[in-house]
């Protein structure tokens, strides 16, 4: 939810996302879904029943993180979680098509990395606009939550990302793990895994791994150390 990066490496797709979350607001582990007569595999959180992170049998993959381009005012009530708009894009027929047309009004401020038909995507709410943007999916990209990261920090923290693939040219999914895991990981505050003050955590890392006709999907449960695995071929 709050760090996501999106490599393309070896005729691989790799999508990681960390959820940064209060520790008082775990999750379940991913599993299948119906939602508007569409199946749709991710972790729910409990609370509101929405998501961070979705795969549908298309290999179509939406991570969200909070805020957008800089750190918001929180200004509730909201209308509806974040989680849920996630759901009620990616169980549209097209997400793509959906994010033009649905109404955010008094939503809280988000932004969306959808991976759609082969093609990627930057999605912005910042509270008044939305703004789309193709990006070029063979370079990669990384993202951190304007919400809990200052502009200098989601800087820093993309050099460490750029500097961890020039050593690495060849990057593959487990060593993006071990970069999501591990990466300056003695600086609690603003490292990969965070524990500010044992309120707000690090709590997993979701991952899916794309590669011709075939889908992987890692989910790692940081506080419980739980592991979760599922594969499929794309319809």
């Amino acid at each position: 939810m709050c760090t996501v990066s999106f490599v393309n490496s070896q005729g691989k797709i790799i999508i990681t996302s960390n959820r940064d979350e209060q520790v008082l607001r775990p999750a379940t582990a991913p599993k299948n879904y119906l939602v508007n007569q569409k199946n749709i595999f991710f972790p729910k959180d409990p609370k509101a029943g929405g998501t961070w992170y979705a795969v549908d049998e298309q290999a179509n993959v939406l991570v969200l993180l909070n805020g957008a381009d800089e750190k918001h005012h929180w200004s509730p009530p909201y209308r509806k979680s974040r989680g849920l708009i996630l759901l009620d894009i990616f169980s549209s027929e097209s997400a793509i098509a959906a994010w033009e047309s649905i109404d955010l009004l008094n939503i809280e401020p988000f932004t969306l990395v959808l991976f759609q038909d082969q093609q990627l995507y930057q999605l912005r709410w910042n509270g008044s606009i939305k703004e789309s943007i193709p990006l070029d999916k063979n370079k990669n990209h990384i993202w951190s939550s304007a919400t809990l990261y200052t502009k200098e920090i989601r800087t820093e923290r993309a050099e460490w990302f750029y500097q961890f693939l020039d050593t690495k040219p060849e990057v593959n999914e487990e060593e993006m793990i071990l970069f999501h895991k591990y990466s300056n990981n003695e600086n609690k505050e603003n490292g990969l895994v965070i524990n500010r003050n044992d309120k707000l955590k690090t709590l997993s890392i979701t991952q899916t791994v794309i590669e011709q006709n075939k889908v992987n999907v890692l989910h790692y449960d940081l506080i419980n150390e739980d592991e979760f695995t599922n594969s499929f071929l794309i319809l």
